[in-house]
């Protein structure tokens, strides 16, 4: 069996599409006002008992912006009740407050995690199509500090702000972050294939994650970005460090657990350590790939989970198609699965922003591709 067949360790819920921002790259295409057709309080309810039926996964209250939901702070005191550890991410808008953030430690917050996507108002805010935003970010950041909630801050890397992220790096430092958690962007949503960066570009950031991960004071985690994983495993043992089995897939740099969330022994992947709910109550493999696998208004979200042929067949590496299929790397890598599919309609195809050519692909398919330079 494989490590994440039975139970996700990562359940995204989007509570809302509502936003007021109107960001370039946004996943969920935000509208402005609550869709009515949005999971009820009553409904909420029942989901965390069935993400509970999986034991303890780490939740993420998303959207939109979960605090354009009126009851989004009796949901998180039902969710720690039920022994669930809940983090969420608002948008920096005048929904965010003092007295918010104050409900959302008494109600029981593990984790906060506000968007940066510049180290200036110029870029933050062009990202987030709102004047002003960059500014909001901050301060409310400030109040996070005061009331004593972690702070998480989400990047998302794109050709927009490639140039900017070392100084982004440093403005993580300055505003005390327990996590940098760097987002590469898939083209869904609102986010266009010439949004992304480039393949090689991928490779040059996550060598220049890595070695900042040995020196920042904060941990980094990237999303839509397994292959990051295996840069790490090559560069520790180009260094001589000693490497677990493959199949031992977490990647960490020691200084996660500071806000008590934890992070997962294995890599999560979408469909494979992760699930995504929409407002709706759709379920999908996750934010980035909407493929849907059911409804929670009418199945179990753990039958959704442990039974879609879907999920089924991302939790198996050994099904996924091109490079990726004959990669050593697929089991601690994979690829983003989103990725493939919004490139190529496929999410069992090839990852297309990564560098790695696998020596076995090109014996096995030497008179189709060219072989790669000594």
């Amino acid at each position: 069996m494989r490590p994440f067949d039975e139970s996700p360790f990562l359940v995204i819920w989007e509570v809302t599409r509502a936003c007021e921002l109107a960001c370039i790259h946004c996943r969920a295409e935000a509208q402005p006002k609550p869709d009515p057709r949005q999971l009820s309080t009553e409904e909420g309810f029942r989901l965390l008992d069935h993400i509970r039926e999986f034991g303890h996964p780490t939740v993420v209250f998303t959207g939109g912006d979960p605090l354009l939901r009126p009851d989004v702070f009796d949901l998180i005191a039902y969710g720690v009740k039920q022994g669930l550890k809940i983090s969420m991410t608002p948008s920096a808008t005048r929904n965010v407050t003092r007295e918010a953030i104050r409900k959302a430690k008494e109600a029981g917050l593990s984790r906060w995690a506000f968007s940066l996507d510049g180290s200036n108002a110029a870029i933050h805010d062009a990202f987030r199509g709102v004047e002003g935003s960059f500014d909001s970010t901050l301060a409310a950041i400030n109040w996070l500090h005061e009331l004593g909630l972690p702070l998480q801050i989400n990047t998302t890397v794109s050709r927009y702000n490639l140039h900017d992220l070392g100084r982004l790096a440093l403005l993580v430092t300055r505003l005390n972050a327990v996590l940098w958690s760097v987002f590469f962007l898939v083209p869904t949503g609102r986010g266009k294939p010439e949004d992304m960066i480039t393949p090689e570009q991928h490779e040059k950031v996550f060598d220049w994650l890595y070695d900042l991960s040995k020196t920042a004071p904060y941990d980094i985690k990237t999303t839509a970005a397994p292959h990051y994983r295996r840069v790490v495993l090559q560069r520790r043992t180009a260094e001589g460090e000693p490497v677990p089995d493959q199949k031992w897939l977490g990647i960490s740099h020691g200084k996660e657990g500071a806000d008590g969330i934890g992070r997962p022994r294995y890599g999560v992947n979408d469909g494979n350590g992760l699930v995504f709910i929409s407002h709706l109550g759709d379920v999908y493999p996750s934010g980035f790939l909407p493929v849907k696998a059911g409804n929670v208004r009418s199945q179990s979200l753990p039958k959704i989970y442990r039974e879609s042929p879907i999920f089924q067949q991302l939790r198996n590496p050994d099904l996924y198609r091109g490079k990726c299929g004959v990669c050593p790397f697929r089991y601690v890598c994979g690829g983003s699965r989103a990725r493939a599919f919004a490139v190529t309609g496929d999410y069992l195809a090839s990852e297309p922003c990564c560098t790695y050519r696998p020596p076995n692909f090109y014996k096995k398919f030497n008179h189709l591709v060219r072989q790669p330079p000594v």
